[in-house]
């Protein structure tokens, strides 16, 4: 059994490896194509490419998500279709006192 794991991640982190070495042979071979000659930029080199790669995904944020995940979005999306419509009235109220809403009160008259 220990050997099946073992066999499993050292596949897995090939797998992850050749993916990798892909992803920054792609981005160094376009790089070296469009750049040199549309703006007169610079060569990369493999090592600049996964660099690169790397600070895109820092700027950018996680590539390679799938569908239906949205990030909070998704869960806040998800928690509000859960809700009853009470429970979103007080959600609602609640967001209107926090941040400034001008609701009147009903108990005042209105002129």
């Amino acid at each position: 059994m220990k050997s099946f794991r073992f066999s499993r991640a050292i596949f897995i982190a090939v797998c992850i490896a050749a993916v990798l070495a892909v992803a920054g042979v792609v981005v160094m071979s376009l790089w070296n194509w469009l750049i040199p000659a549309l703006f007169g930029g610079p060569t990369l080199h493999f090592w600049q490419a996964i660099g690169l790669l790397a600070l895109a995904r820092i700027l950018v944020g996680r590539v390679g998500r799938g569908p239906g995940h949205w990030g909070w979005r998704g869960r806040m999306r998800h928690d509000w279709q859960r809700m009853t419509p009470e429970e979103r009235e007080k959600l609602r109220e609640t967001f209107s006192r926090r941040c400034g809403g001008s609701s009147m009160p009903e108990s005042e008259p209105k002129a």
